[in-house]
């Protein structure tokens, strides 16, 4: 409610100021860029209620899960030296900030109506950008890793290593701050909030804003490539172990791997896109059309589904892990041992007893992702193309 009254005290402060008989030239302007900023401010009551229901709920849930996510793996000595594990706990760091940034200055915005001026609206709206481009950058790394994973299985520890993996992680971020606080640095709108800028962000030139979307839809298109020839290598794969070892008696019962990782990457790919494909549509047609307020309200509440995908992203990347969530739940036992709230024993060092394999091997993978066909050790795609190829050398 401080932007409905900011205007109220601007003009009783250059009344004042006249009385005085002085003149003030910094009120009006400040009472004028209020009212301007009223046109980005579309929304109704019962959207407001909606809308706000949805960030009180998924903000708070988005930035308690990806903490836990970081802390298990910044608390597992044996999961920070991963490359898989950097790239999801990279994502769970976009997550959270994504949960800060986006819902305090969403509703700042929207619900309170706060008229900030230039630099102020800017720096939120960066941090917003850099929260959700870090988020798909993280996405993209994970999907490359995990691509790697099953192409090149035998030479993975080689072409991944730790410091790779931190390199790549720097020049995402490096890339990722860049390209999200450009407007802030001056690629602002000519006008201010005159058109031809955009009618979904104050202050935001088109020319940017098509330039990240198209950056956006680009990492987009990139992450279903790499998911797709995850399936295909999955695909060959399954056909190739059936080639070798028969068609199993029992094999009716139980899914073949290569569908059970349709299904997954399936499930992923729909919630990714069903997310940011409404979000990213409605930007396009700023730039190239006017949009209405209905069109503008419509964007309001598309936006709160890349928050929505940020309150997912731990559930299919990171608690799907069969090693974070023992690590997990060592650590909860060690925690209630110490607390005296159990007496269960839980054993051994919760930082370095985990049953996980040594080396850098990619076995940060859901259950989906990489079934257990032989063994309930062998639960990951690489490990089975390893023992494959291990065995026809070997002969």
């Amino acid at each position: 409610m401080d932007g409905w009254k900011e205007p109220v005290r601007s003009s009783v402060g250059a009344m004042m100021s006249k009385d005085n008989g002085s003149t003030t030239t910094t009120s009006p302007l400040v009472n004028q860029s209020c009212e301007e900023l009223k046109r980005y401010m579309v929304l109704i009551e019962v959207e407001k209620r909606a809308i706000g229901s949805i960030c009180f709920l998924a903000g708070p849930f988005t930035f308690l899960e990806n903490v836990l996510v970081l802390g298990v793996i910044a608390a597992t000595a044996t999961l920070r030296q991963r490359p898989s594990y950097l790239f999801i706990g990279s994502l769970a760091l976009a997550d959270v900030f994504a949960s800060c940034f986006f819902t305090a200055s969403f509703l700042d915005f929207h619900l309170f109506h706060r008229c900030d001026g230039p630099i102020a609206y800017l720096f939120k709206l960066g941090g917003v950008t850099m929260a959700f481009t870090g988020s798909v950058g993280s996405l993209l790394l994970t999907a490359l890793d995990r691509y790697l994973c099953i192409h090149q299985a035998s030479r993975y520890k080689v072409v991944l290593t730790r410091r790779r993996a931190l390199l790549a992680l720097l020049a995402l971020w490096s890339a990722t701050i860049l390209i999200s606080f450009l407007p802030l640095m001056g690629w602002r709108c000519p006008t201010g909030l005159s058109p031809p800028c955009s009618l979904l962000f104050p202050y935001i030139d088109h020319r940017y804003l098509a330039c990240w979307v198209v950056f956006i839809l680009v990492l987009l298109s990139l992450i279903l490539g790499a998911y797709a020839l995850i399936l295909w290598r999955a695909n060959r794969h399954e056909a190739s172990m059936t080639g070798l070892q028969g068609a199993p008696t029992g094999g009716q019962a139980r899914m073949r791997m290569d569908i059970r990782l349709a299904r997954t990457l399936g499930l992923i790919l729909l919630i990714m896109v069903g997310c940011w494909l409404p979000t990213l549509s409605f930007m396009l047609a700023d730039v190239s059309v006017q949009l209405t307020h209905a069109q503008q309200r419509a964007f309001a509440f598309c936006s709160t589904m890349c928050l929505v995908n940020s309150a997912v992203n731990p559930l299919l990347y990171a608690l799907r892990c069969r090693e974070l969530r023992v690590a997990l739940m060592r650590l909860l036992g060690g925690l209630s041992e110490r607390l005296g709230c159990c007496q269960r024993h839980v054993g051994g060092d919760t930082t370095s007893a985990l049953p996980l394999s040594k080396g850098n091997s990619c076995s940060a993978h859901s259950e989906g992702e990489a079934p257990r066909l032989t063994s309930c050790l062998q639960n990951t795609v690489s490990e089975m193309v390893d023992k494959q190829q291990l065995d026809i050398t070997g002969k």
